[in-house]
């Protein structure tokens, strides 16, 4: 029998990743499942279906599931309050989890799980004080302050993804109230939506002929013809980096972190997008935070919200063992 392992789930805005996770990080068993569209008994039997076949496919035992979920929640009783892009509302999201898979279950923000990822082994790791963001469907957040991932008051904290960056700008994306967020601006879907503006406006572009063609003007794709040196998707991955870059300048600011760790399916774009935020940093943000702070790619990429949920449940287990003094 193989050393006990823990699943880790990841449930993002369009698409769920679970994997099984042993103590040192390695993963031994992925699957993935697409949510978009489902309603909120549909979102669950999916949860449920991937972490069956996780659970099914490993050799190890399974000591507890973690979930990282793109929910605002409240850490006192496991309740997912509200979610921006999937239909989980005032939800025991713990305790049903909890019933349904006879695991321990622990679940965190997705955000604060790809924190916990890249401050315990990735981009983030030895530094004191981090800012990690997740640039995919929206814009996911975490903060490691003083060593530790920070949640606020009673578990809701650290939604970067919501900061404003213009006072009269779009409305965000899915339940978010607010105009201007940096989610409404940087994130893939806004991604999506400039890269269709900006192939119509140059039709002769590889942009514009794939528009022509019908073929989705999605991230991986606009990454692919600005990978091959299409000037327009360069043009929009720049746009989309320079603003990215000041919600960044605002965290700089605010926080001072040692590093600024971008994860999410975005990050593909590499320097793409990665170069236009750091002049922008560079820019606007304060010294002496700015001449200090490093601005660099996570290091599990797409999967880092999952090694972290990950270890999250390793962590809850570890504290339930804890002997009370």
């Amino acid at each position: 029998m193989a050393a006990r392992r823990v699943i880790g789930v990841d449930l993002g805005g369009t698409k769920l990743l679970a994997g099984a996770v042993d103590d040192r990080m390695r993963v031994h068993h992925r699957a993935q499942r697409s949510v978009a569209g489902l309603d909120q008994s549909a979102l669950l039997d999916t949860t449920l279906d991937a972490v069956r076949e996780v659970r099914e496919s490993t050799d190890a035992e399974i000591a507890a599931v973690g979930f990282g979920i793109p929910a605002l929640i409240d850490q006192r009783a496991g309740i997912a309050v509200i979610a921006v892009h999937l239909p989980l509302a005032d939800l025991a999201f713990r305790d049903v989890m909890t019933e349904r898979i006879g695991l321990p279950v622990f679940v965190d923000n997705d955000g604060n799980a790809t924190a916990l990822a890249e401050h315990r082994s990735g981009a983030a790791r030895g530094a004191r004080e981090a800012v990690i963001l997740t640039v995919g469907t929206g814009i996911g957040g975490g903060l490691i302050i003083r060593d530790e991932v920070y949640r606020g008051s009673i578990g809701a904290g650290a939604e970067l993804g919501h900061v404003v960056i213009e006072m009269d700008g779009p409305r965000c994306n899915g339940n978010c109230p607010n105009r201007g967020c940096v989610e409404a601006l940087a994130s893939g879907t806004a991604l999506r939506r400039e890269a269709r503006r900006i192939a119509g406006e140059r039709p002769d572009s590889g942009l514009g002929r794939a528009l022509a063609a019908g073929r989705e003007l999605a991230g991986p794709l606009v990454t692919e013809l600005a990978h091959d040196g299409d000037q327009a998707a360069i043009d929009t991955i720049a746009l989309v980096g320079r603003r990215l870059g000041v919600a960044i300048a605002n965290y700089v600011n605010i926080f001072n972190p040692e590093v600024v760790v971008v994860g999410g399916g975005v990050i593909a774009a590499g320097e793409l997008l990665l170069a236009p935020a750091r002049k922008v940093v560079a820019e606007r943000a304060l010294p002496p935070s700015r001449d200090v702070v490093r601005i660099v790619a996570a290091r599990y990429g797409v999967e880092a919200g999952m090694i972290g949920a990950a270890a999250l449940a390793f962590d809850g287990l570890a504290r339930r063992a804890e002997p009370i003094t």
